[in-house]
């Protein structure tokens, strides 16, 4: 899959932080990259040749991150409108 689809996916899933490069995930919706770890609640940053993953966790911040060529797929999970 090609950074800019991928690129896509991601501002899909989540909206800009008012005065930063980073994204928020949009309410309701979580994702999951490389069928990994499912986020939710978490900011990301769409770099040059990196994703970052931010996450709070009790007290602690966690950081993961993710090489564009070394991303195969992403899920976004959300709730279905009825």
């Amino acid at each position: 899959m090609q950074k800019q689809t991928l690129e896509k996916v991601f501002e899909y899933a989540s909206s800009p932080v008012h005065g930063t490069l980073s994204r928020k995930l949009r309410k309701g919706v979580k994702i999951q990259i490389n069928d990994g770890k499912i986020y939710e609640s978490a900011t990301l940053f769409l770099g040059d040749e990196f994703v970052r993953i931010t996450v709070k966790q009790g007290e602690e911040t966690l950081n993961t991150y993710y090489s564009w060529d070394k991303i195969c797929c992403v899920t976004t999970i959300g709730k279905i409108d009825e």
